[in-house]
């Protein structure tokens, strides 16, 4: 967990309630955070009370994943006896597919998506390209370096304009006129030098999890902004969050026949998460899938998980046991 992407804070908040979590199960955890090393109790009782907020990377040591340096995983004595890793970082190499390279290299077994699963959804331009061969509907788009004037004709305003490979909607806005689309330009490239624009649709935003195979009930997010966008994911209040979601039987099927197909598609493993975008014409369009989905107990996967039958703790033991089952028949 934590790490030092943009992302950091959500990481940590996932990461100390999944070792939380697993201990109520009876298991003994050790918690890791690729920036500082293994965690104290009292450090990650710190990090549960302070909850996500936005705190500076440690500027003390550089992390692991970018050094390649896998002493902390290989020398570790608390590390030495551990059966399975539980990758809770988000963002950046930690959900690139850097971390699951490197965990592939020291031969320890890890929960979720090898490094091509990880890789495939962290890249949006990517990901869309392969949902578009799939036959999976999603909204069309054009990358940088494009001229404005193109996005403009083709896409129409407003439109999205964000990073294709960042989480937690870091970059994102929805821009309205000429100034927005040049502003959302500078705004996106602050996280990445590719730019990505996509038709902006307007509808109902729905989600569907998947764990072992089996796609969890559908959820339905309303946010207090025009978009979904990290403060409204984030502090309370700002998005409710509806599982199941209140929408017709067919389209429920549909999302979650969807979301299975994406997960085979991208390669994913063991758990994802996949958002959708339902038009006023009842038409669905996928937006990204996610291989490293928040798991804060508030997240939305464990929202789906509750409404599925699978409270937190139970449901973070289910996606534990799926992984060592998959790499005890091979991987």
């Amino acid at each position: 967990m934590g790490g030092v992407s943009s992302e950091r804070s959500v990481s940590l908040a996932s990461g100390t309630q999944v070792a939380r979590a697993l201990r109520s199960r009876g298991h003994e955890v050790v918690a890791v955070d690729t920036a500082r090393g293994v965690l104290t109790r009292d450090q990650e009782e710190e990090i549960l009370e302070a909850g996500v907020g936005a705190p500076p990377p440690p500027s003390s040591a550089p992390d692991l994943l970018e050094t390649g340096d896998l002493t902390l995983l290989t020398r570790a004595p608390e590390l030495r006896e551990v059966e399975l890793i539980f990758p809770a970082l988000h963002g950046g190499t930690g959900e690139d597919g850097t971390l699951q390279s490197l965990l592939d290299l020291s031969g320890f077994p890890y929960v979720g998506s090898g490094r091509l699963g990880c890789t495939l959804s962290m890249d949006k331009e990517v990901s869309k390209r392969l949902f578009r061969d799939a036959g999976v509907p999603t909204p069309p788009w054009l990358v940088s370096p494009v001229e404005l004037d193109r996005v403009e004709a083709e896409l129409g305003l407003p439109v999205i304009v964000k990073p294709p490979s960042g989480g937690s909607t870091l970059g994102l806005t929805l821009a309205h006129d000429r100034g927005e689309l040049e502003e959302a330009v500078v705004e996106a490239g602050r996280y990445e030098d590719r730019i990505l624009f996509e038709r902006y649709v307007k509808g109902r935003e729905l989600t569907v999890g998947v764990v072992g195979g089996r796609p969890l009930p559908v959820g339905e997010i309303i946010p207090a902004h025009e978009l979904f966008d990290y403060e409204c994911k984030y502090q309370p209040g700002l998005a409710e969050e509806i599982f199941p979601a209140d929408i017709p039987e067919a389209l429920a099927r549909t999302l979650q026949e969807l979301a299975l197909q994406v997960h085979r598609t991208l390669f994913l493993q063991d758990f994802s998460r996949v958002d959708f975008l339902v038009d006023e014409e009842g038409s669905a369009w996928c937006l990204e899938a996610n291989a490293l989905p928040g798991m804060t107990a508030n997240s939305l996967l464990p929202r789906a998980g509750v409404a599925g039958g699978l409270p937190f703790p139970e449901l973070c033991e289910r996606i534990a046991r799926v992984a060592l089952e998959r790499w005890a028949a091979g991987g």
